[in-house]
């Protein structure tokens, strides 16, 4: 029967990192029109994307750093204009996007779709695993509290003892998967290679 659990936890964990790595950049590399949406950056980031493309079509890639807060517009974006369709307020600091040499967040916009597909599939990420992360060591702590007083409350009890320990067990491979939440978006950015 713990086998089957096991298994059955194994198989859940695969399950959602395959949707993770294969189903994201499915969607992300599917959009090849301008898209009508901006992305609010929830967390700051860098990644290595196209900033220039010369006459010759030759690609110019620079390390952008998104910081939280920016707003980040598949196109150029005309202020007063309805260019980001969910209300999104427009972040005015030069800090938008501050390694492009950009001066103000209607400049900070992504012409290349593939690649503001990517901005956003890794913004997705790192807001995703952030709450795992949070949740999944919430609860881990929480089951290490009850565990560890149901182990110290035992008296000699060899049942109550052993429930104890598996749930200090499952407490701590809960811990384990917060941890490996937290590395997915440097395995993606390592698949990508951006």
């Amino acid at each position: 029967m713990k086998n089957n659990k096991k298994i059955l936890g194994l198989i859940s964990l695969a399950s959602i990192m395959f949707v993770l790595l294969f189903g994201v950049f499915g969607q992300a590399n599917a959009q090849p029109e301008v898209l009508k949406e901006c992305i609010k950056i929830r967390q700051n980031f860098t990644l290595n994307i196209t900033t220039a493309i010369t006459a010759a079509g030759v690609a110019t890639k620079n390390d952008v750093s998104f910081v939280s807060g920016a707003i980040v517009a598949p196109q150029k974006i005309t202020v007063g204009s309805s260019a980001c369709t969910r209300g999104a307020t427009l972040v005015t600091t030069a800090s938008a996007c501050p390694a492009t040499g950009m001066t103000k967040a209607t400049d900070c916009f992504l012409a290349n779709s593939k690649e503001y597909g990517v901005v956003g599939m890794f913004n997705t990420i790192y807001n995703i695993t952030n709450w795992v992360f949070f949740v999944m060591t919430l609860i881990a702590v929480l089951m290490i509290v009850y565990g560890g007083f149901t182990y110290i409350t035992a008296a000699g009890d060899p049942a109550k003892a052993g429930t104890g320990k598996s749930i200090l067990t499952y407490a701590i491979i809960g811990l384990a998967i917060a941890l490996i939440a937290k590395l997915i978006p440097s395995l993606v950015r390592f698949i990508l290679r951006v």
